[in-house]
């Protein structure tokens, strides 16, 4: 039996095979999130397995089943959050703030994360940080890293509101037993990669003037105009030891200045209880925590019903309780429902309906709460009270899985993009043995390996390929790709992308021989007319391929061309940083392994001091230039980020923006237009400089190596990228 945080698998043949049991909802939700529609949907993250959406009621007779759940992010799953006016637009966010936006009606996502500007410090961002779209304009999103961010035009661009909300303190420099950590301290951040950071914001449903945020480092921070200034109110909560984890606040209906708040100690050994409330924007604060136990566990949500706002909900380590007094007395709430961590609580009002985000057993619904919002002490001394019911839907169900069972079947889909199908009277004859560009190409950087139909897998290994071009109306070649040459009927496909501007990661690799994800891609190609070219032997064939765009994405002409034109420039960008990587990096190896070779023949004849000093100083130079293309892995300690933050190589901040494009077919956004601008001379510069290694400085110094008659430098084949441990960043 293995378990793991994406459920249990079991074997009976000792490990050889396993099954995946996928009957019972032992999920991990960090967060969870409701839309308005009927029925509604329920949204969230967990832990190591993405985000997902789905029905909290199905219109047919089998109940909700996994199938009708869909994953909308990757990575670890955190918060969620759904316009209000236009449901199928959801925000979603991964570990260390990695956020988008997703159209569930086309499944395109734009990554919308805050970045620095050029010369600015990096955000930070916590593992868990924190969306909200604002209940007075759908619009505008409020994002958490160590600044709180509003965007006005759901994350396009964004603006700070106001300074750092945390302390600012130098984690690097905390002792940990009594320590300084330094690089080689194991798990010295402990996983954690940002610190400080908001982890919970909320803003009020009676104004969006007034908004709050709590932080990892014991702040609470409270503005009344809009995020022009604040106040931190952290010191007038009685009781909680400096610095302890604000696991949420939560600005409430009483009153404009009305909110909750809940810490979290567990990080500093402190499992106490604490949940407060206020009216008065946190200059004074009332602890309400009668009747929860210390072994209830630290408290990670609390929430205010929406129309009897003395009906109040905690989570905490060990389960759920209930408030009928505004937390002057709390219960716990059973009602059949397990001992369990409640990470987040949300209350769907037009079904009054209470939804549970559990750490163990995924998400759960308690229907119409009712009985519990109107129970007070006279229908308690009421021999019988009838509540009032909810308006009922005459759904028509139907059958959907009938007699499938509850296994998973899946069928493929048919091959990505253009399916080129030929026909040979004779096989093409065996070429030597070698591995051909365009071969790998095909294979590992498109999004779907391309299917093959012949004669049978051993057939084929006895066959030569046939060579397909494909060109764009003015005869320019998009890519080239190489199908099976068995005799008879052979079918490959085209997957609508331009060649690869680089090689996959060994990573990548890895990851695509296992199904999962790819490496990077060239662009889609267009709506419009092309040509493809088949070629086998000296014989030759082509034919006119359509390609039209999803038929569910609208985007007008302008917009079109805006975001070509940024993918144009974008494109031998990416191409340019890769040679020049491969260029820097073998310039690297091969001069540090000569240095060191010079090293072990230091009893032969010496060589000549300024041979020496000019490849020492030669070395500095190129390793500082490598790592504007290559970041390296520390050793021990790795648990956390760099103690130095470094910003991306600059080959993945250029993939990273390619891809983003690319994800989303609109118009560039004002973000990506400040990183393309701001990506612009940094890629010059940084290719100039490889070009002035390899082209003046490195030949300068083999010229005087071969004048001493020792043999001189040749740049080494560099590794594919992160081949030497290079921490690469792959997000689907």
């Amino acid at each position: 039996l293995a378990g793991s945080d994406g459920g249990i698998h079991w074997s009976y043949d000792a490990g050889k095979t396993w099954d995946f049991v996928n009957t019972i909802a032992i999920g991990q939700f960090y967060e969870v999130a409701l839309d308005n529609e009927k029925p509604y949907h329920i949204c969230g993250g967990l832990q190591d397995n993405g985000s997902w959406c789905g029905p909290s009621q199905t219109l047919t007779r089998d109940g909700i089943v996994n199938d009708d759940w869909q994953v909308i992010h990757g990575g670890d799953g955190f918060y969620a959050a759904i316009d209000i006016v236009e449901p199928w637009i959801v925000y979603t966010e991964s570990q260390d703030g990695h956020i988008d936006r997703r159209d569930l009606r086309t499944g395109e996502q734009r990554s919308i994360r805050p970045e620095a500007k050029a010369g600015e410090p990096h955000y930070r961002f916590q593992w868990n940080s924190p969306v909200a779209v604002s209940a007075h304009e759908h619009t505008t999103v409020y994002y958490g890293g160590n600044y709180l961010f509003k965007s006005t035009d759901r994350g396009d661009n964004w603006t700070r509101l106001g300074g750092d909300m945390t302390t600012g303190v130098d984690r690097n420099k905390l002792q940990i037993f009594g320590k300084t950590p330094d690089k080689n301290t194991l798990s010295r951040h402990d996983g954690v990669q940002e610190y400080p950071t908001i982890t919970t914001l909320s803003e009020s449903p009676l104004t969006p003037n007034v908004l709050w945020v709590g932080t990892d480092d014991g702040n609470v921070q409270v503005t009344r105009d809009g995020g022009k200034t604040w106040k931190n109110v952290a010191s007038k909560v009685p009781g909680v030891p400096k610095g302890t984890y604000v696991s949420r606040v939560v600005a409430s209906k009483t009153g404009e200045g009305a909110a909750l708040l809940a810490f979290d100690g567990h990080r500093g050994d402190d499992n106490g209880v604490y949940i407060f409330t206020t009216s008065d924007y946190g200059e004074n604060w009332k602890a309400i925590r009668n009747g929860i136990p210390d072994s209830a566990g630290s408290v990670h949500v609390a929430r205010e019903h929406p129309r009897n706002t003395n009906l109040l909900f905690a989570g905490t380590e060990f389960g759920l309780w209930v408030s009928w007094d505004r937390g002057a007395n709390w219960t716990a709430l059973k009602n059949n429902f397990p001992t369990v961590p409640v990470d987040d609580i949300e209350i769907q009002a037009r079904e009054n309906d209470l939804v549970l985000g559990t750490h163990g057993r995924s998400v759960w619904v308690f229907d119409d709460l009712t009985p519990i919002e109107k129970m007070d002490a006279n229908v308690a001394g009421s021999p019988l009270t009838f509540f009032p019911p909810r308006p009922a839907i005459t759904w028509h169900l139907r059958n959907r899985r009938w007699s499938a069972g509850q296994k998973m079947f899946t069928a493929k889909n048919p091959p990505y993009g253009a399916i080129l199908s030929y026909y040979l009277k004779e096989a093409v004859p065996p070429e030597a043995p070698k591995k051909d560009k365009e071969e790998k190409d095909n294979k590992d950087a498109a999004e779907e390996k391309p299917k093959t139909e012949a004669k049978g897998d051993a057939a084929e290994k006895k066959e030569g390929k046939v060579k397909i071009t494909v060109l764009d109306k003015d005869g320019k070649v998009l890519r080239e790709l190489e199908g099976p040459g068995a005799a008879g009927v052979n079918r490959t496909n085209w997957d609508l992308r331009s060649t690869p501007p680089a090689e996959p990661t060994p990573e990548q690799l890895e990851a695509i021989a296992a199904g999962y994800g790819f490496g990077p891609r060239g662009p889609f190609v267009e709506p419009g007319e092309y040509t493809v070219k088949i070629k086998a032997g000296d014989k030759e064939a082509s034919q006119k391929v359509m390609v039209e765009e999803d038929t569910r994405i609208a985007i007008s002409a302008a917009d079109r061309t805006a975001r070509r034109e940024m993918i144009d420039q974008l494109y031998p960008m990416a191409k340019t940083t890769d040679k020049d990587r491969k260029t820097i990096e073998g310039i690297q190896i091969a001069l540090k392994a000569a240095r060191e070779q010079w090293k072990k023949d230091a009893g032969k004849p010496k060589l000549p001091d300024d041979i020496v000093k000019a490849a020492d100083e030669l070395q500095k130079e190129v390793d500082a230039v490598a790592e504007r293309f290559i970041r390296e892995r520390e050793g021990l300690g790795n648990a956390g980020p760099p103690l130095e933050w470094k910003p991306d190589p600059l080959p993945n901040q250029v993939q990273n923006l390619l891809d983003d494009l690319d994800g989303f077919v609109a118009a560039p956004d004002g973000q990506q237009k400040e990183k393309l601008a701001e990506l612009t001379p940094l890629v010059s510069d940084a290719s100039a400089q490889v070009k002035k290694i390899a082209e003046e400085e490195l030949p300068a110094l083999n010229k005087k190596i071969n004048d001493a008659g020792i043999p001189h430098i040749v740049p080494a084949p560099p590794p594919p990228r992160g081949g030497r441990g290079g921490e690469e960043e792959f997000e689907q």
